[in-house]
């Protein structure tokens, strides 16, 4: 079973990897640019500050410190692995930010409340692929989603509300991303895979049977 999880790991990874490549020779410059407009054309703007809110929850310090609390409950010592690829993954989201030449949606796009409001047309010069965000969304997902599938301890009752629970996240968490301008559906779809296959080797390590 253990090996399972390995090869859908690497399995993963490596697609991450065929992904990238594609999305760096511009293969979804379209469908990146329809799903946005999409996005914010049929969603009401009521949401554009629960889904900001959402966006600080999902930053890098909120969720590590999450993570780390998490694993300090499960008291497996193995669990320093899981903070080690939690880690990788930020180094490989650096590494495509710095290789994978993808511009992020123009400054029009952004829906993203903040105190200070800059020029609307203003151009971000940074690479916005993998989305950070996506990433450590999916890895603490799915992590907690395979701990709960293979508990013994919760009723079916109990895995399914969790579960619910964190595929519903995950969604809203993947939307707000592309709806509030932040990323291209590239880039989530892109992090989201590579937190996804960190996050099956994490659960692979700490597995004990």
């Amino acid at each position: 079973m253990k090996k399972r999880f390995l090869l859908i790991s690497f399995l993963m990874f490596s697609f991450f990897i065929l992904f990238s490549y594609f999305v760096h020779k511009d293969f979804f410059t379209q469908f990146d640019f329809d799903t946005t407009v999409r996005l914010q054309d049929n969603i009401n703007r009521t949401v554009d500050s629960p889904f900001s809110f959402l966006s600080d929850i999902g930053g890098f310090e909120v969720m590590t410190g999450f993570l780390l609390v998490f694993l300090v409950f499960l008291r497996k010592i193995r669990g320093i692995f899981a903070l080690g690829f939690f880690g990788l993954f930020h180094v490989l989201e650096l590494y495509g930010k710095f290789f994978v030449d993808h511009l992020p949606p123009p400054e029009f796009m952004i829906r993203t409340q903040k105190i200070i409001n800059f020029p609307q047309f203003h151009v971000r010069l940074e690479n916005s692929y993998p989305s950070g965000h996506a990433g450590r969304t999916a890895f603490i997902s799915i992590l907690i989603g395979l701990i709960v599938l293979r508990s013994k301890r919760l009723s079916k009752a109990q895995k399914y509300i969790i579960l619910g629970f964190l595929i519903t996240y995950d969604l809203v968490m993947f939307v707000s991303r592309i709806y509030l301008g932040e990323h291209w559906s590239t880039d989530v779809i892109g992090g989201a895979i590579l937190g996804a296959s960190l996050g099956i080797l994490s659960f692979a390590i700490l597995k004990t049977t």
